[in-house]
């Protein structure tokens, strides 16, 4: 299974879109300094979205859509209530 996940740092809630086949070894990475060198800059990384995929092709197709503008529109849309919080 192939997982897109968006983290959230709690400091300036920015976001970080990857995509991986093993989301909890990501995202405990991520949140000890020990991920990719975006979010290694920044701790205090939460999940707060994720989809699956059964195929890598669709998975990657999807990260690059969520990284795009009309895709970070959907993930407003999509995550309006915890935005709104």
């Amino acid at each position: 299974m192939y997982w897109i996940y968006i983290l959230e740092n709690i400091d300036d809630e920015s976001w970080y879109i990857g995509y991986t086949t093993n989301l909890r070894r990501h995202v405990d990475e991520h949140s000890s300094g020990k991920g990719g060198q975006t979010t290694r800059r920044k701790y205090g990384w939460i999940l707060i979205y994720c989809e699956g995929y059964k195929h890598q092709d669709d998975a990657k197709g999807r990260e690059r859509y969520l990284k795009s503008g009309s895709g970070r529109k959907y993930l407003e849309e999509q995550l309006r209530n915890y935005l709104n919080k």
